[in-house]
């Protein structure tokens, strides 16, 4: 069963934008500047979706002179792609032993 921190991180990553930053910072270590150039979002816009990504503890920032840089904690990704293994292997298990409850 999914707990409320699994869930949240979930709809975090659900955004369409927030989704493309992730897979952005899994290729490298990129300041606002770069993902905006890369993205085609605003600023501000972009600001709030790298705010929840830092909130959710998906990103964490690097200040490099005037700039922040924001990288990705695969850590994070990593519990999951563990949920979700393990969800899998749950339905493997009940499809395998045609495991159904009775109406």
């Amino acid at each position: 069963m999914l707990i409320s921190a699994e869930a949240d991180l979930i709809r975090v990553l659900a955004d369409p934008l927030r989704l493309r930053i992730v897979g952005l910072l899994a290729q490298e270590t990129l300041c606002t500047t770069h993902l905006m150039a890369e993205t085609g979002a605003r600023q501000t816009n972009l600001s709030n979706h790298l705010r929840l990504l830092r909130e959710a503890g998906v990103v964490e920032t690097e200040p490099c002179g005037r700039f922040t840089y924001y990288k990705l904690r695969p850590e994070v990704l990593d519990s999951l792609a563990s949920l979700f293994g393990g969800l899998a292997e749950t339905a493997r298990k009940t499809i395998a032993d045609d495991r159904k409850r009775a109406c």
